[in-house]
């Protein structure tokens, strides 16, 4: 007699560090930062706000630019010259490995060292929750693959 197929569950999860290109990588960011723009409690966070960030993941060599502008997130893939803020994560994998802790404090170092982090761990912590939702389902508005 054979046995029922089990049902089908989610493929075991990899780590988004070692299975992402930089460019997916770069896709699925976007992503989230559009995710986490449609946060009521983001966009009333950053309403006032006019920041330029840098967000570095050291060992990718990976840079993105992006501006608070009035409670909307600019994202651009170049570096920015002279950020207000640098946030810098010396590896990717612990970049990604924030996607996946719910809630709780944000590992990331602040250039110069922040005095503003009390504005940055909710927005973080946002942005982080959009990221795990974007990189369970990589897909855009239209239903377009990510990867």
């Amino acid at each position: 007699m054979d046995d029922p197929e089990p049902e089908e569950s989610a493929p075991p999860r990899q780590d988004p560090a070692a299975s992402l290109s930089k460019r997916a990588a770069r896709r699925l960011i976007q992503r989230a930062f559009v995710l986490a723009a449609r946060e009521k409690a983001i966009r009333q966070l950053i309403r006032e706000a006019e920041l330029s960030t840098l967000w570095v993941l050291q060992d990718w060599k990976l840079e993105w630019t992006v501006f608070l502008h009035r409670g909307r997130f600019e994202v651009e893939r170049r570096p920015a010259k002279h950020p207000d803020v640098t946030l810098l994560w010396p590896t990717a994998q612990e970049f990604f490995q924030q996607a996946e802790r719910a809630g709780g404090h944000v590992q990331v170092e602040f250039i110069p060292p922040q005095q503003r982090r009390r504005f940055f761990e909710p927005l973080l912590r946002g942005f982080f929750a959009s990221l795990r939702q974007v990189l369970r389902n990589p897909v855009d508005d239209q239903g377009e693959s990510l990867l």
